[in-house]
């Protein structure tokens, strides 16, 4: 088997990290002739094409496996660093900024519970890059090779992986107090949904099409939307009677109970199943980042 070039295999993960050769070499502190170069003799070596040269640039199905083996390089790294602060607490910490430990959460979990799920590792110096997407799409980052573990809905692990239930997440449909009394004053229901505006994350986000159809037992369900791709945006699109709000009940439960918010369907609300998945490897920090997850949820979602 062929022994790859780390400095070849880290620069194949910068062109892909970083969406360019040029902003690839400014973060490794090389020319970006030397990217080029480097690029093309890793694919003479392995004789494949490793990055598709389109906008925005991609790994081919080669260069998706050699990045995947880059992340697992990444995590031994990160592990024996580990290691060695426990062997010696006064030796110098820190890690260079191209073995950042990478994973994807959606945005609703990072505004809930997983920041505290974290809190710990970060403070150890984890080099964390957390990842944004769709809780449906997630997964994809983690078949792709980009990141070592994923917050998901999706219950199937990927071959390699292994799968640990999180618990569920409950959604509520809300909106400002002046909004309802205006727009809503019966709450929502199956008469009027259509007359109302409702935020979501972006175009693949299909959580209030299906809150909706869940509770008023409808097969298709078209509703007019408002986009604001953060969760804490929308939060404040709500607060600011942009239209309604299918949200977190973790997040809503306080501004419910004081009155700003309303609950336009009592009693009502959306579960949504999560579960974390990542790369089946012995790893003291792939474990210590599953046992974090897995302890705040425990404490924080729905099981």
């Amino acid at each position: 088997m062929s022994t790859y070039d780390p400095a070849a295999l880290e620069c194949l993960a910068a062109i892909v990290e970083e969406g360019g050769f040029e902003r690839a070499a400014q973060r490794l502190n090389v020319t970006q002739s030397a990217v080029s170069q480097r690029l093309r003799a890793l694919e003479a070596q392995v004789g494949s094409v490793l990055i598709v040269r389109s906008r925005p640039l991609k790994p081919t199905s080669a260069g998706q496996l050699l990045l995947k083996h880059t992340k697992q390089l990444r995590l031994l790294r990160a592990d024996l660093e580990r290691d060695l602060q426990e062997l010696a607490p006064s030796a110098p910490g820190g890690s260079r900024e191209d073995e950042r430990i990478s994973i994807a959460i959606n945005a609703d979990s990072i505004a809930t519970w997983a920041m505290g799920a974290l809190h710990d590792l970060v403070r150890q110096r984890l080099p964390l890059e957390i990842i944004t997407d769709d809780q449906d799409f997630t997964q994809e980052w983690l078949r792709s090779g980009q990141v070592l573990g994923c917050v998901t809905t999706l219950k199937q692990a990927l071959r390699g992986c292994k799968m640990v239930p999180l618990g569920a997440m409950h959604y509520v449909a809300v909106a400002s107090a002046d909004f309802a009394r205006k727009h809503l004053p019966q709450g929502l229901t199956p008469h009027n949904f259509r007359d109302v505006s409702f935020l979501s994350f972006n175009r693949k986000d299909d959580m209030a099409a299906e809150f909706v159809a869940r509770t008023f037992g409808l097969k298709r369900v078209a509703l007019n939307h408002l986009f604001v791709p953060s969760t804490e945006g929308q939060m404040r699109a709500v607060s600011a009677g942009w239209g309604v709000g299918v949200m977190p009940e973790l997040l809503a439960r306080g501004p419910i109970a004081d009155g700003s918010l309303v609950d336009l369907v009592p009693g009502h609300f959306l579960p949504i199943q999560l579960y974390w998945h990542c790369w089946n490897l012995e790893s003291e920090l792939l474990d210590a980042l599953t046992e974090a997850l897995k302890a705040t949820a425990a404490n924080t979602l729905v099981t």
